[in-house]
């Protein structure tokens, strides 16, 4: 494929598109909730209506407000419909000319959408994730045609590291210096000059679900991402790896890939240069721990699923023993956007130390749960009341939790200071983490929720190293008596020293930040911790 043919099929897919796209999320939330007959419903309502020359109706990803789902939005007009059943499918498309319509109308101003900056998601909405020409027609692998006839792989590093992109996956590593590192080492020990990237799309924290929602409603977005990376650092090979749990992205996926060997925009000799570069899916099995880059290699490499010691780091001796990058979902979603709209654009978004944007799923006692894109810096204040709209029955927020089973529990007195960035939701005590963000309202127990992850990290411990395997299982053992009215202060004593331990001596992320839920909410819900203490003396008196 050139650079002609690139351009005739986006133009051709826009002279093809009628005037009116009444837009069906088929994302897996909406999908559940019957978005697939509502779609069906939809065309046929426009056959019955004879408007078949002038609307179309198109199955597209994630709008958003996946809690208000089935959603139907349509183009041009900005109609938004919520929780639609395929029963009012003939309404909506009567309501195209102002015909009366009993589905629930949405707001496309309401601050949920309005206080939102797209970069990543910018697609998600808008177009068929099952057809490429729709992707190409929004400027897609455009940016792969100017990296691979513009820019030298050094270039293309700098872009990257000048733009200040941080990684997704909750470390926050800077893209730029682990794509310099994986460069310049050396390839295959053993003599071959191989290299490979690999994505990580084992999201596995309880309430995440950005990364699944890229895959399903943008799947070029993230395979443009990774063949700009392999050019970057060399690579010739890439690896999905996606778990098991999520099947409709695992489908738009393969659909991609194969569409995209079709284009000739994978595969040898991409757009008429020598870059050649493959990608394969791996299927995980669920386990948590393989979200971690080496145990994830290990899984790819058809081992137990188990971390090893670094260094040496992936990005010197990874998959087969062959420098190997590894992003997750939301960073390669992002590179495309920084090569087409350039390194100064991005690095003016969020803050000094944290650029860009960032998906957060929100979820938990939340009047408006879905996915958000806001730039870095926004405070947790703005997400969840604004964009979040409080709780659903007007109580008052207790917390907010971010970063899964690795990550900490906020107050809400301290949301109107804590902005959402690497350095400060650190200092609070929690982390980034992947965008999973759980709210909590004055009803939960701070206590319950801290042994609720903690139930997660024990059963999900792969088992290799003592401080996790043992110490996890001894948190919880005292967690439970906490929660049972059954320990004393002492209990609370040693379950702190024990968060020390384990985080100071687990061999990788899992165990090292296991602790952060119960460290959390000792910091700043001890009462809680101290409510349930039985009389010590009571406590010696028992037979």
């Amino acid at each position: 494929m050139d650079l002609t043919e690139l351009h005739g099929i986006a133009e051709r897919e826009h002279l093809r598109r009628k005037a009116i796209r009444i837009h069906c999320c088929t994302s897996l939330g909406c999908y559940a909730s019957g978005a697939l007959e509502l779609q069906q419903r939809l065309e046929a309502a426009v056959i019955a209506a004879g408007r078949t020359d002038t609307v179309e109706v198109v199955g597209v990803g994630c709008i958003g407000f996946c809690g208000h789902g089935p959603l139907v939005s349509v183009e041009p007009t900005g109609l938004l419909f919520e929780r639609v059943t395929p029963d009012q499918a003939p309404e909506i498309v009567a309501a195209l000319d102002g015909g009366p319509c009993t589905a629930q109308r949405g707001d496309p101003q309401h601050p949920f959408f309005a206080r939102q900056m797209l970069v990543v998601r910018r697609n998600g909405g808008r177009i068929d994730p099952e057809r490429i020409e729709e992707y190409i027609a929004a400027d897609g692998y455009q940016a792969l045609y100017d990296v691979l006839h513009d820019l030298s792989p050094a270039e293309v590093i700098e872009t990257i590291t000048r733009s200040g992109l941080r990684g997704r996956g909750g470390a926050g590593y800077p893209t730029g210096l682990k794509w310099a590192t994986v460069a310049k080492s050396k390839g295959d020990p053993q003599g071959a000059p191989r290299k490979f990237v690999v994505c990580n799309g084992d999201e596995g924290d309880p309430g995440a679900f950005m990364d699944r929602s890229i895959l399903e409603s943008d799947p070029h977005l993230v395979l443009e991402g990774m063949s700009i990376a392999a050019y970057a650092v060399g690579a010739t090979q890439g690896y999905l790896y996606v778990r098991g749990e999520y099947p409709l992205a695992i489908q738009r996926l393969t659909k991609a890939i194969s569409q995209a060997r079709k284009h000739g925009l994978l595969g040898s000799q991409i757009f008429d240069t020598a870059f050649d570069f493959k990608v394969e899916i791996r299927v995980g099995a669920g386990a948590f721990v393989c979200g971690e880059e080496t145990a994830l290699i290990a899984s790819i490499e058809g081992r137990r699923g188990q971390p090893r010691p670094r260094p040496p780091y992936p990005a010197e001796r990874g998959l087969w023993g062959c420098p190997t990058l590894i992003n997750n979902v939301e960073t390669f979603a992002n590179i495309a956007p920084i090569i087409s709209r350039g390194a100064d654009w991005y690095a003016t978004i969020g803050t000094p130390k944290s650029r860009g944007t960032k998906v957060f799923a929100l979820a938990g006692k939340i009047r408006n749960t879905g996915l958000i894109e806001v730039p870095m810096g926004v405070t947790l204040r703005e997400i969840v009341e604004e964009l979040g709209g409080g709780t659903a029955d007007g109580s008052p927020v207790k917390a907010v939790q971010t970063g899964g089973p690795s990550g900490g529990c906020i107050p809400a007195a301290s949301f109107a200071t804590t902005t959402v960035d690497y350095e400060s939701l650190a200092a609070a005590g929690s982390i980034m983490g992947s965008g999973g963000m759980v709210v909590m309202d004055a009803a939960t127990s701070m206590v319950e929720i801290a042994r609720f992850y903690m139930e997660f990290c024990m059963d999900e411990s792969c088992g290799k190293c003592v401080p996790c395997r043992v110490g996890t299982v001894q948190m919880h053992r005292l967690l439970d008596q906490i929660c049972a009215g059954t320990a004393t202060a002492a209990e609370v004593v040693e379950l702190e020293a024990l968060c020390q331990l384990v985080r100071e001596t687990s061999l990788c992320g899992l165990g090292q930040s296991a602790p952060n839920p119960v460290l959390s909410t000792l910091r700043y819900f001890r009462h809680e911790y101290e409510a349930r203490l039985c009389d010590p003396a009571q406590t010696e008196e028992a037979p």
